[in-house]
């Protein structure tokens, strides 16, 4: 039989990242494509205590059906957390429980966009967002990426004249994939523009508490009393990724609508990686164990910076992120980033290449990213040798 795959479907390609994910398990490949935590950071004693009292003592429970909102306890934690250590909840929002942040994305798409409407991305940005804008037929626009955030003049300009504008996607904290992080002056500015032109703001964020060093700068919804930012929060950076709980806050209408739509879906999350996270918040305290996983991270960041700093050549340069999982690096302008990456797999190197990455559909560019929270420090050494060797030949050709 021949498929007949759906319009909004069939022009998609797969996620280069899991493409170039297949090949980090040839022996002696370093991976510095992947966007995992390491795992030496999960709490693999403590969840399996806790799973085994939750399927002792509630097992019934937390092996039937659940509530498509999320368990109760979970969701009041979170907001809890939210609110008193961020001030992020206001009295018009509510929190419903995602299996992870990227089934925000989706469900926030299925419930605010239509064909042809414009989502205005950072260049470059997130490729699972972006991949399911494009499912949804949307447009996306690149807006370009300075030091300290989106350039405001450019998003500015096109909401002036962009009457389809629907939502602004950032990743304003260790953006993925560039590592960079908005100034608080960036973020109050871009609220301002996002209620004077009446469009929503999804603020992807699931990386700001893994913080290494600078000082932490408040989220875009501390400033929300419009009910314009929809807050995009997930477990998997600080506890597990495997456990698929992320989380979103907006206001209670639009989340009234997002659990309608996550019914369509998979109904619910299932209860007991709920419960184990819920546990977990009530028997150990996260921001210690955010503190421990914050000095692992930090090391292999410092590493990475310093070797790259001795041994990449002077026309290479690249991002310093105060926190969060990646770095980014721009190569000669000649250079073809995908040309670079292919090379550098074949010597043993796995990263991946920017035009990834790219809203404006560009396949190519010289650029690309690495990930130091997944590779061991010995890995980082030999891997940023590999890559130095690679440059210095393309460089030279």
């Amino acid at each position: 039989m021949e498929l007949q795959i759906s319009n909004r479907m069939s022009g998609l390609q797969p996620s280069a990242i899991r493409e170039i994910l297949k090949v980090t398990g040839q022996p002696n490949m370093i991976s510095f494509a992947a966007g995992n935590p390491a795992s030496e950071t999960f709490p693999i004693s403590e969840l399996h205590g806790l799973a085994g009292e939750i399927l002792e003592n509630k097992g019934e429970m937390a092996l039937q059906y659940g509530v498509t909102e999320g368990y109760e306890p979970l969701r009041e934690q979170t907001k809890k957390r939210l609110s008193q250590k961020y001030g992020m909840v206001q009295p018009s929002d509510e929190l419903m429980i995602l299996s992870g942040g990227q089934q925000g994305i989706d469900l926030l798409s299925k419930c605010l966009l239509n064909e042809g409407d414009v989502v205005l991305c950072e260049a470059y940005s997130f490729i699972g967002a972006l991949n399911t804008f494009r499912s949804y037929g949307a447009r996306l626009v690149g807006i370009p990426l300075e030091e300290d955030g989106m350039n405001l003049d450019v998003l500015e300009d096109i909401l002036q004249h962009e009457p389809n504008v629907k939502l602004i996607y950032t990743i304003p904290t260790f953006q993925n994939p560039m590592g960079i992080t908005m100034s608080e002056q960036r973020r109050k500015k871009l609220y301002e523009l996002a209620v004077q032109y009446d469009v929503m703001i999804v603020e992807d964020s699931p990386y700001f508490e893994l913080r290494y060093s600078g000082e932490a700068v408040p989220a875009i919804k501390t400033w929300d009393r419009t009910g314009h930012v929809i807050y995009l929060g997930s477990y998997s950076k600080i506890i597990s990724p495997g456990l698929r709980v992320g989380f979103l806050c907006a206001q209670a209408d639009l989340v009234a609508k997002l659990v309608v739509a996550k019914q369509c879906a998979d109904v619910h999350n299932p209860l007991l990686t709920q419960m184990l996270v819920s546990h977990y918040l009530e028997r150990y305290d996260l921001d210690e164990h955010i503190a421990f996983c914050c000095n692992i991270y930090r090391e292999k960041r410092n590493r990475m910076l310093e070797k790259m700093e001795l041994l990449f050549p002077k026309e290479v340069s690249f991002t310093r992120p105060e926190g969060g999982l990646f770095l980014w690096c721009n190569l000669p302008e000649t250079v073809s980033g995908m040309e670079f990456c292919k090379q550098a797999t074949e010597s043993g190197v796995a990263c991946v290449p920017g035009g990834t990455f790219d809203p404006n559909g560009n396949p190519d560019c010289p650029c690309f990213r690495v990930n130091f929270s997944l590779p061991t420090l010995e890995q980082i050494d030999r891997g940023v040798s590999i890559l130095a060797e690679c440059m210095k030949k393309w460089i030279s050709n």
